[in-house]
C-alpha cells in the first residue's frame, strides 16, 4: 500500500489502480480526489470535508461512493445509495479495502461548544486516521495518522496518544495551520529530541509518499 500525504489532514492511499482518499477538505487540492476508488470522511468540519468539491467529483465520476458518519452524510442528499453510513464497531469492504470504524465524537474543542459525531477509518488492518480525536483503537495499529496541531489539542496530550496507541511508525496530519518554525517544534517534540515517545514519527510534505 502507497499512502500520498495532500494537504493537511488529507491523505490517498493507493493499491495498484485503487485509490481510497481520506478527509479531502478545503485545505486540500481538490486534483486529490481525482481517480478517486472511493471517499472515506471522518466527519463535518470545513478542513476535512468540502461538499461542492466532493459533489463535483461524484458528479465526474457517477461510480464514485463515500463511507462516513449520519451528520456528513446529510449534507450529500440526493446522492442515494452512493453515500454510506457506518459508525463506531462497522466493518465494511470499500473498494477492496477492509475499513473498520472506530470512534464516536470529535475532540473537545470547548466546553461550551457542542461536540459533533466523528469516526476514525483503520484500513486494511494498517494505516489509522482518527480524524479530530484522540481515539484508540482495540486492535493494533501499524501506521497512526497523527493529528499534531489543532484547536483542540495541545502537545502533551499528542505525545500520551502516539504512547496510547503504540504504533509501529506514524505520520503527522493535520498540520495546515503551521508554519515552518512550527513543524519543526512539533517535530522535536515528537522526534528523538521529545520526552521519550517510543512510536518513530515522520512528516511527509504534500505530494509525498511513502510505501507502507
Amino acid at each position: 500500500m502507497e499512502l500520498t500525504k495532500h494537504g493537511h489532514a488529507c491523505v490517498v492511499l493507493g493499491d495498484g489502480d485503487r485509490r481510497l482518499v481520506i478527509d479531502p477538505g478545503v485545505f486540500t487540492d481538490p486534483a486529490a480526489l481525482d481517480g478517486a476508488s472511493a471517499v472515506l470522511v471522518t466527519h463535518e468540519h470545513a478542513d476535512h470535508f468540502a461538499p461542492d468539491a466532493l459533489r463535483a467529483a461524484m458528479d465526474a465520476d457517477p461510480a464514485l461512493e463515500v463511507w462516513t458518519n449520519r451528520s456528513v452524510a446529510g449534507q450529500l442528499e440526493g446522492l442515494g445509495n452512493r453515500v454510506h453510513v457506518v459508525g463506531h464497531g462497522d466493518a465494511v469492504s470499500v473498494a477492496g479495502f477492509d475499513v473498520r470504524v472506530h470512534g464516536e465524537l470529535h475532540a473537545v474543542i470547548h466546553p461550551e461548544l457542542p461536540r459533533i459525531a466523528n469516526i476514525g477509518f483503520l484500513v486494511d488492518g494498517t494505516v489509522f486516521h482518527p480524524g479530530d480525536a484522540l481515539t484508540v483503537p482495540d486492535e493494533p495499529v501499524p501506521t497512526l495518522l497523527l493529528p499534531v496541531h489543532a484547536p483542540w489539542s495541545k502537545i502533551s496530550e499528542v505525545i500520551d496518544y502516539v504512547r496510547a496507541v503504540h504504533a509501529d511508525q506514524a505520520f503527522a496530519v493535520h498540520d495546515g495551520l503551521l508554519n515552518d518554525n512550527g513543524l519543526a517544534v512539533i517535530g522535536g517534540m515528537l522526534g528523538e529530541r521529545g520526552p521519550g515517545t517510543p512510536t518513530p514519527y515522520s512528516r511527509l510534505a504534500p505530494g509525498d509518499s511513502v510505501d507502507l
